[in-house]
């Protein structure tokens, strides 16, 4: 039966359970039993296999030699098979390991949830919930199975991954009918929602593939929109897969008009199809992503979504939320004063009573007024409850005094205007006055508070003796009784690293939902000299086509609401900017999706750092400048592999389409030119750990594939003309024998494309550029064994021969001249790309 038709004690017993939750052993054995059915996205290591083998041309290949065996040579056969299948395993093993170290980071910050065990307490990992587990509820929780409501006060539920609807759901105990749908069902909570506002106790009975979350997974496992690098990525993948299809049906159709052996030359142009497809490119991304997430998390940085650490990168805006970010988030309460600005001990008594028994969100306003000393609250008891939410801004108590009179207060608190819009009547040394006659007076008071850079709440007191149940509702016709004054200072380095990140090209900008004067006292902490302040009202009245024109220029947008911040980042989106929000409450975590790259802090509640890309471990903005420059790090060793394909692999295209023209043999048999490929890959794995040169870091990069197209052009025509001139030196220099030249072609062309990285991996100077070790070593390896090779028994298996000196001196001869041309071609390259990125 569906959840929201079990009344309570149903559900307990089906779940074999009670209202004060399961003993530890038995939360053990159940959690032992529900692991194989355990929800899980991502398919494991056989998935990452399978999907080494989803090109079509190796499918095909591996097919052609299966029918080559019974028509053909089958040792032949054998060895191309070996080469393909060593390349995919090299490539799922590599992604297997960086899917790992990920895995790693990830598990440093999983959710928790609140679950009664043994009758108590206790913060556990929330895939460690159990059915039948009793689950406590507040706002910012992330709902961790499918259960029924046993209590609730003021529960309201974000169910928009299920249901799509953007308002918030209420949530209640009670019956519900029988075909009530998803967004009908308010006695049940689901896994993956979370929650906005008010408090609850759920009891579990769904968890893993059995929720709601888990019945429709195939839709949920979606991907995330695509990020500019992850589109930029799949855009060159089908540009140089469609160029190369195009060529090799050419070269097919070309040996097959010669009337060469039609098997021979279509296992040729298969060959050449899967060593031109730059197959390794998922692995190449995901090992260099992987080492960027490690090298981040040495900065106490741990990225969840790999792809946000390009976006970090490309990042040209951050934005941020103010409290516990950029400033320390440990408030103290610097002084009660009345509405005529007295210190008054009953503004201070009350604001604590508030604090004391508000049962919400924990949140540092009320932590600094439950440390207050010297207040006896133990004739105080608490009634009822109105929980703090985003939109109301303001949190209600209803306190009884254990006094003759039994008198009921709702005593509230919250953001002075919101405080102030719901009062009728100020208390004064003369008793309570009409709210008309202080008005001003409180406004201007209120500004005085702020400008000194204090953070000021309003208080207000309403007595509820004939009728003390409430709900937002009776938040009306109340008193004013004072103000609060907070003290939150800036993080200590907070300016310092918002300036670094402005060296880096990166502008900042603050959104809170903080008083426009308060907001620009902190900007000008900041080191914004005359911050640009726009506030949500003024917001509210801008249509989406201002607001674009005007979002650039703003430094600090004060006085929001949570759907207002969703709306400037994807208005800066709108204009044209890779933008970052920094942010870990409630109500950031719709401004985090809608960033490029949403970042959020450890101690952040659980529903914002699930909607982050990237979660700081420590309070720092230190690390966000250094996350910034491994983004770019990440980047450019990327893009490295891009150039490699790129120059190596339009040359020598345009190489075997000429020379299938002219020659009355292949070029290079279909083994060699499998074992070209694998070989000039094994360098390549090692690009994440190479050096980058210190400007490529200095300001945003975005995939450019203009640039990507001139340049494949550019070095694919240097790369064509080298093999040209290799071909005519073997054939009417060196006078070489159709062995001869396919081994001098397979060194030659193999030559070049593992020392092109040496060049084109630099803005630089090939000569004032070190790289790192690691890719070192590997270049010099695989080239001192491929000069090696044809004089060994491998080589022989391979169609390759011993070739004589003066061979090996011309070909390393015109592998430096090649070197040399591309190393001119480069300068001119990145110059105009320089010259077009520089601000105009």
């Amino acid at each position: 039966m569906d959840i929201h038709l079990l009344t309570i004690d149903a559900a307990l017993a089906q779940v074999s359970s009670n209202r004060d939750g399961l003993t530890s052993p038995e939360a053990v054995a159940r959690l032992a039993r529900d692991k194989t059915r355990v929800h899980k996205s991502g398919g494991g290591p056989w998935r990452l296999l399978v999907n080494q083998f989803r090109s079509p041309l190796v499918i095909l290949l591996l097919v052609a030699m299966v029918i080559s065996s019974f028509l053909g040579d089958k040792m032949d056969v054998v060895i191309v098979s070996t080469v393909v299948l060593m390349s995919t395993l090299l490539g799922f093993w590599q992604e297997y390991r960086a899917a790992n170290a990920v895995a790693a980071l990830l598990a440093v910050i999983q959710a928790k949830a609140t679950v009664l065990r043994d009758g108590r307490t206790m913060d556990l990992p929330a895939d460690q919930i159990v059915s039948g587990d009793v689950v406590m509820l507040s706002a910012g929780d992330t709902i961790p199975g499918d259960g029924l409501l046993i209590e609730s006060k003021d529960l309201f539920v974000d169910e928009s991954a299920l249901t799509g609807e953007s308002y918030p759901a209420e949530k209640k105990v009670g019956a519900v009918a029988e075909n009530a749908r998803q967004s009908e069902r308010f006695n049940a909570v689901f896994e993956g929602t979370h929650v906005v506002s008010g408090t609850a106790r759920v009891l579990v009975v769904h968890t893993g593939a059995e929720t709601e979350f888990g019945a429709i997974s195939e839709r949920l496992r979606l991907r995330a929109p695509e990020t500019d690098f992850e589109r930029g990525l799949r855009r060159f993948g089908e540009m140089l897969i469609k160029v190369t299809l195009v060529f090799v049906i050419a070269i097919f159709g070309i040996n097959v008009f010669f009337h060469r052996p039609v098997l021979e030359s279509f296992l040729f142009a298969l060959a050449l199809a899967v060593g031109m497809t730059p197959e390794l490119l998922p692995a190449i991304v995901s090992i260099t992503l992987a080492r960027g997430a490690k090298r981040m998390a040495e900065d106490q940085v741990i990225v969840r979504r790999l792809s946000a650490i390009e976006n970090f990168g490309s990042m040209n805006v951050l934005c941020s939320d103010k409290t516990g970010t950029l400033t320390e988030g440990r408030v103290k309460l610097l002084g009660a004063y009345d509405a005529q600005g007295s210190a008054s001990e009953l503004v201070r008594l009350q604001a604590v009573l508030n604090a004391t028994f508000e049962s919400g969100f924990t949140n540092p306003i009320d932590a600094a007024l439950r440390a207050e000393t010297g207040l006896d609250l133990s004739a105080f008891s608490k009634s009822d409850e109105v929980p703090y939410d985003f939109i109301r801004k303001r949190l209600s108590v209803v306190v009884e005094h254990a006094d003759s009179a039994r008198r009921h207060v709702m005593v509230t608190k919250g953001a002075f205007a919101n405080v102030l819009a719901v009062c009728t009547q100020v208390s004064t040394s003369k008793g309570d006055q009409p709210m008309a006659e202080f008005h001003a007076d409180l406004l201007q008071r209120f500004a005085d508070y702020s400008n000194a850079g204090h953070r000021v709440l309003g208080v207000a007191n309403r007595d509820v003796t004939d009728d003390p149940v409430i709900n937002k509702d009776d938040e009306q016709d109340m008193t004013f009784t004072g103000f609060l004054l907070f003290d939150d200072p800036p993080k200590a380095g907070a300016a310092e690293a918002i300036q670094e990140l402005r060296q880096l090209g990166v502008d900042f900008k603050v959104i809170t939902g903080d008083n426009r004067l308060m907001a620009q006292r902190l900007g000008t902490q900041m080191g914004i000299a005359r911050p640009d302040v726009l506030t949500g009202e003024e917001l509210h009245k801008m249509n989406d086509a201002a607001l674009i024109n005007r979002v650039s220029e703003v430094d600090i947008f004060a006085e929001t609401e949570p759907n207002q911040k969703e709306r400037i980042l994807i208005a800066l989106r709108k204009a044209g900017h890779v933008v970052g929000y920094l942010g870990d409450g409630i109500n950031d975590a719709s401004a985090l999706h809608a960033a490029d790259v949403g970042i959020s802090v450890e101690g952040a509640v659980d529903v914002a750092k699930e909607a982050a890309d990237i979660v700081l471990l420590r309070h720092d903005l230190g690390v966000l400048a250094r996350g910034v420059r491994n983004g770019r790090i990440t980047f450019a060793n990327t893009l490295k592999y891009i150039f490699i394909t790129t120059s190596a692999n339009f040359g020598n295209m345009f190489s075997m389409a000429g020379a299938s023209l002219f020659l009355p043999f292949l070029p290079l048999l279909p083994k060699q030119i499998l074992l070209n490929n694998f070989l000039s890959d094994l360098p390549a794995l090692t690009i994440a750990t190479d050096n980058v040169d210190p400007e490529q870091v200095l300001k945003p990069r975005r995939w450019d594939q203009k640039f990507i197209r001139r340049f494949m052009v550019a070095f694919g025509l240097v790369s064509s003309v080298f093999d040209y001139l290799t071909f005519g030196a073997l054939l009417l220099m060196l006078r070489a024998s159709e062995a001869q030249f396919q081994t001098g072609w397979f060194i030659e062309s193999l030559m070049t494309e593992l020392f092109i990285v040496m060049v084109i991996r630099t803005h630089r100077s090939i000569f004032k550029s070190q790289p790192g070790r690691i890719l070192t070593i590997a270049t010099l390896v695989v080239a001192g064994s491929t000069i090696v090779l044809p004089y060994t028994a491998i080589g022989t298996m391979f169609g390759l021969v011993p070739l004589p000196w003066y061979f090996m001196v011309t070909l390393v001869s015109i592998t430096a001249l090649y070197l040399l041309t591309s190393e001119v071609v480069k300068r001119v390259m990145f110059a105009k790309l320089e010259q077009a990125a520089a601000p105009h």
